[in-house]
């Protein structure tokens, strides 16, 4: 059984995607370690408060996981 054909992509689309993926891969991976803290699904504020926890604790996720290398 075969798929359907994949459409040919040029060098531009490939490193266009691939950039969008580099910016992508640690917002994704600091929400799975948003994920773990089983704290937050309790989280009980409005939607914009939250909004900044999240932020602030992302960016904390991510000055610790830069500064582990």
């Amino acid at each position: 059984m075969q798929g359907h054909p994949r459409p040919q992509t040029d060098p531009g689309q490939k490193d266009a995607n691939r950039a969008l993926a580099t910016g992508r891969v640690p917002v994704e991976r600091g929400f799975a370690h948003l994920k773990k803290w089983r704290i937050l699904t309790k989280l009980r504020t409005d939607p914009a408060r939250a909004t900044h926890l999240f932020r602030a604790l992302l960016v904390l996720t991510n000055t610790e996981a830069t500064t582990d290398h």
